[in-house]
């Protein structure tokens, strides 16, 4: 017994378009065809910060956990921009360039 014949994307896309409309042979006064011009493609968005950044894993005992977490809910800011800020003043401190120097420029 003979294997049935592979199907092709293109013969799969083939079958399931709908058949092209026929144009009639005699338009009524005054019709015209108007082509549409397309609008341009929408830019790609840039990497989101998942997708550029490592990620790291930062160990807390609960005390510093919850002081963390209380003030990232009495700034109305999430925890991790209380991080970020911390690394920058020590960053500051040890005399270091600043987050905002270290991404402006290109990553090796």
């Amino acid at each position: 017994m003979s294997k049935p014949p592979k199907l092709s994307l293109a013969a799969i896309v083939a079958s399931a378009s709908p058949p092209a409309r026929s144009v009639p042979a005699h338009r009524p006064q005054g019709a015209e065809i108007v082509a549409l011009a397309l609008a341009p493609p929408a830019p790609k968005p840039a990497a989101t910060l998942k997708q550029r950044a490592r990620q790291m894993s930062v160990y807390l005992e609960p005390p510093v956990y919850d002081q963390l977490r209380d003030l990232a809910y009495a700034e109305r800011t999430k925890m991790h921009a209380l991080l970020l800020e911390g690394l920058d003043l020590l960053f500051k401190q040890r005399g270091a360039r600043s987050i905002a120097q270290l991404t402006e420029t290109q990553p090796r």
